[in-house]
């Protein structure tokens, strides 16, 4: 018995180990062959200062909140034509089937198909992912920080009246 709970333990540690981040699929993917990739950090998110608000619906939504909680944005996409694709595709679905993340959203449309991800708790999302494969690209964009749930919410709650 004792050794079947060693061998759960390390089989636990070792799939921990094998998951990665939005940023270690960026790494992975961005220099490859092509691969659009944009990559925004933290410092860049907090250079920006005050963001104009923008009008959504005929309102100003104030998305500065929101932005100054950014400890980074990933982007990746490549067609399916490229070496990428595939394997970029497979990664972004090991890391959000991991358990952690909950889908927000899909969407289906002749071949095109869109999911949205989240990641965090009743007071705070860490991460969002959209995850986007049609028949010509696959699509990678992942928001990393500390965003107040309650932020996000105002914001959505603004841009739906």
């Amino acid at each position: 018995m004792k050794k079947l709970v060693i061998i759960l333990i390390l089989l636990g540690i070792s799939v921990a180990a094998m998951a990665q981040s939005g940023r270690e699929i960026y790494n992975k993917y961005s220099d490859m062959q092509g691969v659009e990739a944009v990559y925004i950090s933290q410092a860049m998110f907090r250079l920006i200062g005050r963001v104009p608000d923008i009008e959504v619906n005929d309102k100003d939504v104030n998305l500065s909140t929101f932005i100054k909680t950014l400890s980074g944005f990933y982007m990746l996409s490549c067609d399916k034509t490229s070496p990428a694709s595939n394997g970029l595709y497979d990664d972004v679905k090991k890391y959000i089937g991991s358990g952690k993340y909950e889908l927000l959203m899909e969407s289906k449309d002749n071949g095109e198909v869109v999911r949205i991800y989240s990641l965090g708790d009743e007071k705070t999302i860490e991460s969002f992912v959209m995850l986007e494969k049609d028949d010509s690209e696959t699509t990678f964009i992942c928001f990393d920080g500390k965003m107040a749930r309650k932020d996000v919410e105002n914001i959505l709650a603004g841009t739906n009246d």
